[in-house]
């Protein structure tokens, strides 16, 4: 947990928002690093237990707060009565099964985080971070990229936890750096031409796309129109390819 907290760059006094704080041993690491920390839990006794963790280790109880609910359905962060903005880092050790929706949700829907450290199973971290090109490449590492640059930043061997789970976990930096052209398309609609493109990867992006744009016509015309040959596949695009296609697909309707 201290080599968690060390990599997630924060600083004393900076705002951050912890998702899945468990029993509370990074919760702990990163109030000792002098943040302030709003976490959120789903697990309602584990929710009640926190605060008092946090109380005996003598934390100051304003540099705290914390939600009780879903993380995928919250619509604002925890602020603790210390904080002077909502939280500009997300770090946590997220539920591997959901993972990779949180960490796009929390992106999408609070514009103040500008960077996340997140420990999750290995092959989500591969694939969050995955370049165009190589098998692990999908939506997931696409639709990362839409909101800034991602990079392993170290792995965790199954053998540190108990009981020993079946897989292999992994760190993962994302940050918010993509600059966005406010004339750009809307994420959603750039995102359901991602979801189309990897639907079924071996299919060629004038077949692939056809369910999402309607007709191979209005498929040929979009792709001619964001300069993007029709035999490639989505596995071979980066986000500004599908950025440029939705484009071109907008301007079609």
């Amino acid at each position: 947990m201290r080599g968690i907290v060390e990599r997630a760059r924060i600083e004393p006094g900076q705002a951050v928002v912890e998702v899945g704080p468990g029993l509370g041993s990074l919760t702990l690491g990163l109030l000792d690093a002098g943040v302030h920390l709003g976490c959120i839990e789903l697990d309602e006794k584990l929710a009640d237990l926190l605060p008092q963790t946090v109380a005996a280790k003598g934390f100051d109880p304003d540099s705290f707060a914390l939600t009780q609910g879903d993380a995928l359905k919250v619509e604002q962060l925890p602020r603790p009565a210390a904080a002077s903005s909502d939280a500009t880092a997300l770090v946590a050790n997220l539920p591997y099964n959901v993972a990779t929706p949180i960490v796009l949700t929390m992106f999408a829907r609070f514009d103040s985080l500008r960077s996340a450290l997140v420990m999750v199973q290995k092959e989500v971290a591969e694939r969050l971070a995955a370049v165009p090109g190589s098998k692990i490449y999908g939506a997931p590492s696409v639709k990362t990229a839409w909101y800034g640059s991602a990079a392993l930043a170290g792995t965790i061997s199954r053998q540190v936890f108990w009981p020993v789970p079946n897989v292999d976990s992994a760190l993962v930096r994302i940050q918010r750096d993509r600059v966005a052209d406010p004339a750009e398309p809307a994420r959603e609609d750039v995102f359901r031409l991602i979801d189309a493109a990897f639907a079924q990867r071996r299919k060629t992006l004038r077949s692939a796309l056809k369910p999402a744009l309607g007709t191979t016509q209005v498929v040929d015309a979009a792709l001619e129109a964001a300069g993007i040959e029709p035999t490639r596949r989505g596995e071979t695009l980066v986000i500004s390819d599908f950025i440029r296609l939705a484009a071109a697909a907008s301007g079609l309707r």
